[in-house]
């Protein structure tokens, strides 16, 4: 299988796996969300923001051809605790410091964010950079043992969020919304709480995550808008025996960290 698309029905793989354990595909992953901030006009992008890859907190989901030699888009899972603070703490702690006590509330349950994501033109509307990664991420949180997950949304992407059971958390900035990352874009702070038993998402993508976490390796054809995707999904995170959250949430400080637009946090869409 080479790492050219079928148009009609692309078939690619969706793997998840913690950022330490894998630096050749971070180094993919860095480099496709890279072209595509490129190519709306981001032009300042440097190593020096992707510690993530470093982080032993990060966990990260990546969609790949089949022989694994190209990336078509991913996110990541950052878990509080970790070497970094949460990517929307330092985006929003200086707009609003009451982001950093919500994040440690939460964190003494264990709790992440999903960040970073991004999906190539290649593969633009069939879902890939939309539903079918959050509802990727919300699987693989059990795993992880997390039992929430913040995200800092665009507009377009509020009620994709909260179909997938996201809710918009009224308690910071200006009833949850930021101008972010700069004064004339708009993000929405939202939680995803249960991620066990996931009562606040819709059936469709309740049903479907929970397939995907007692089914973690397992084809889907997936439908999008009438477009088919043929995903090979490979959701077993590798050496969770070296993971532990208890000794995270052990080390887990209080951040105070100062805001910093950092474009590999920035979730973006190809359409």
């Amino acid at each position: 299988m080479t790492g050219d698309l079928d148009r009609d029905r692309p078939v690619v793989r969706l793997r998840a796996f913690r950022a330490i354990d894998d630096p050749e595909t971070c180094e993919l992953f860095i480099k496709g969300h890279e072209h595509v901030l490129t190519s709306i006009g981001v032009k300042k992008v440097t190593s020096s923001k992707n510690d993530w890859m470093y982080n032993p907190a990060a966990f990260v989901l990546i969609v790949e051809s089949l022989d694994r030699k190209k990336v078509y888009g991913g996110v990541r899972i950052h878990v509080a605790g970790g070497t970094q603070p949460l990517p929307i703490e330092e985006a929003t702690g200086n707009m609003d410091p009451a982001i950093y006590d919500l994040v440690y509330k939460y964190a003494l349950s264990g709790t992440g964010e999903g960040c970073g994501l991004w999906n190539s033109r290649e593969i633009a509307g069939y879902g890939i950079g939309s539903i079918f990664l959050t509802r990727a991420g919300a699987a693989i949180s059990t795993q992880i043992g997390i039992t929430s997950l913040f995200a800092l949304c665009a507009p377009y992407t509020v009620k994709l969020a909260e179909s997938v059971g996201y809710r918009i958390e009224t308690s910071v900035g200006n009833n949850g919304t930021f101008y972010y990352p700069k004064l004339d874009l708009l993000a929405t702070t939202m939680i995803m709480k249960g991620l066990s038993d996931l009562n606040t998402a819709n059936q469709e993508n309740k049903e479907a995550i929970m397939e995907l976490r007692s089914k973690s390796n397992i084809i889907r054809t997936e439908v999008l808008r009438n477009k088919q995707i043929e995903i090979h999904y490979e959701t077993d995170i590798p050496n969770l025996d070296k993971w532990s959250l208890k000794d995270t949430i052990a080390i887990l400080k209080k951040s105070t960290q100062k805001a910093s637009v950092n474009e590999q946090n920035l979730n973006i869409l190809k359409t």
